[in-house]
C-alpha cells in the first residue's frame, strides 16, 4: 500500500518490528523510538552518501534467534570515507547474568523472576572514519532500554551521546560541533549540556594512556527523568543534531591536501580509538556479552586501518603535540 511504499522510501530497510506492528502500537514509546532510530539511520546515511557519490552503503538486515534483529548499513573504501557504519538494533529476550551484573554494578536494583529478566533494547549507533586526516572521526549512539522485573514493573532508561575525534585540532570545527550539541540540549534544560559534556570527557578516557579519546561532545546514560516523554523529546533533539554538527566539517575538509606523515599520525590515533573501544567501551562489552549478538555489527566501530608503533612521541610544539595537549586537558569550547 501507499503508506508502506512511503515508509520504505523513508528508511534504509523495513523496520525490525514490522510496519504493521509499529503502526498498531504507534502511541507506545517503544514504537516511536524505533521509528526515530530508523529515521536517524536513513538521514545520516543519505547525508554521508551525498558527500561520497562513488561509494554506496551495503545494507544488511539480520535476525537474532533469541528475539529481534537489526539493520547494519556500512560504506567501505569510498573516496571520502574509509569506513562509515550506521547500525540500528532492536533486540529483546532475557538478560544474561553477566549483562545484569554489569547493570547492577551501575546501581540498578533488578529483581529477577526465577533468575530471569525479560528486556527490550533498541538503539542507533554510528562510527565514521574518513580517509582524510583533516576530517575528524565521529561517533554517535542513542538507545532505549526496558526491563521487566519479577512483579511486572518496568524499569526504563535512555542513554546516548555524540562525540568527535579529530587527528588534528581545528578550533573552529570544535566550537561548531559543541555549539550545535549545546543548542540541542539547551532547548530542554540549560543544565544538560555542561553536565553531559563533562560526562563525555570522563567517559571517553583511555586510562592507561592518560588521555581522552577525542575532544568530546555529550554523553549520558540511565536517564529516566523528568518523564518518559520529556526524555524522549530530548533524545530526539540530540539525534536531529547529528547531521548539522558533523556534515559541515566533512564538507569543509574532505578535499584538503595531506602528507604521508599526517596520514601516519591518523593511523596512530586510530590505534588509540581501537584501544578505547575494546578495553573500556560499555556498549562493545555489553554487545559481546549478549547471547546471539552480531559480532560484525559490534565491531563495525573499528577502523579499516590503524597502527601501533613502539614508544611513538610527536616532536614538541608540533601540530601532533597540540592535539595531545587537548586530549590530556579537555577544554570548554563554547564560552
Amino acid at each position: 500500500d501507499e503508506e508502506e511504499k512511503e515508509l520504505r522510501q523513508r528508511f534504509m530497510a523495513p523496520p525490525v518490528s514490522g510496519l504493521r506492528e509499529l503502526r498498531r502500537r504507534r502511541r507506545e514509546l517503544r514504537s516511536r523510538m524505533e521509528l526515530l532510530i530508523m529515521e536517524t539511520q536513513a538521514e545520516v546515511c543519505r547525508a554521508l552518501a551525498a558527500l561520497d557519490p562513488g561509494a554506496s552503503f551495503a545494507v544488511d538486515s539480520w535476525e537474532r534467534k533469541e528475539g529481534g534483529g537489526g539493520i547494519s548499513c556500512v560504506l567501505q573504501d569510498g573516496e571520502v570515507f574509509e569506513k562509515a557504519g550506521v547500525n540500528v538494533s532492536v533486540v529483546s529476550g532475557l538478560l544474561s547474568e553477566e549483562a545484569a551484573r554489569q547493570m547492577r554494578s551501575r546501581g540498578k536494583s533488578l529483581k529477577a523472576k526465577d533468575g530471569k529478566l525479560p528486556f527490550c533494547a533498541m538503539g542507533v549507533s554510528s562510527v565514521i572514519h574518513p580517509k582524510n586526516p583533516h576530517v575528524p572521526t565521529m561517533h554517535f549512539n542513542y538507545r532505549y532500554f526496558e526491563i521487566e522485573e519479577a512483579d511486572g514493573t518496568k524499569q526504563w532508561w535512555f542513554g546516548g551521546g555524540t562525540d568527535l575525534t579529530p587527528t588534528y585540532l581545528n578550533e573552529e570545527d570544535a566550537v561548531h560541533f559543541h555549539k550545535t550539541l549545546k543548542e540541542a540540549c539547551d532547548k530542554h534544560d540549560l543544565k544538560l549540556y555542561p553536565k553531559y559534556k563533562k560526562w563525555c570527557d570522563d567517559y571517553f578516557y583511555i586510562k592507561h594512556r592518560g588521555e581522552r579519546r577525542g575532544i568530546g561532545g555529550i554523553f549520558f546514560d540511565d536517564m529516566d527523568s523528568p518523564s518518559k516523554e520529556e526524555v524522549f523529546q530530548f533524545v530526539k533533539s540530540c539525534a536531529k543534531a547529528v547531521v548539522p554538527c558533523y556534515i559541515p566539517i566533512v564538507k569543509k575538509h574532505c578535499h584538503d591536501s595531506f602528507t604521508p606523515e599526517e596520514k601516519l599520525w591518523q593511523q596512530l590515533r586510530r590505534g588509540r580509538y581501537v584501544e578505547f573501544n575494546l578495553v573500556y567501551d560499555r556498549g562493545t562489552k555489553f554487545g559481546l556479552l549478549t547471547p546471539g549478538s552480531r559480532i560484525e555489527s559490534i565491531l563495525m566501530s573499528l577502523p579499516l586501518t590503524a597502527r601501533w608503533e613502539y614508544m611513538h612521541t610527536p616532536p614538541e610544539s608540533s601540530k601532533e603535540a597540540e592535539i595531545l595537549e587537548v586530549l590530556r586537558n579537555p577544554r570548554d569550547w563554547v564560552h
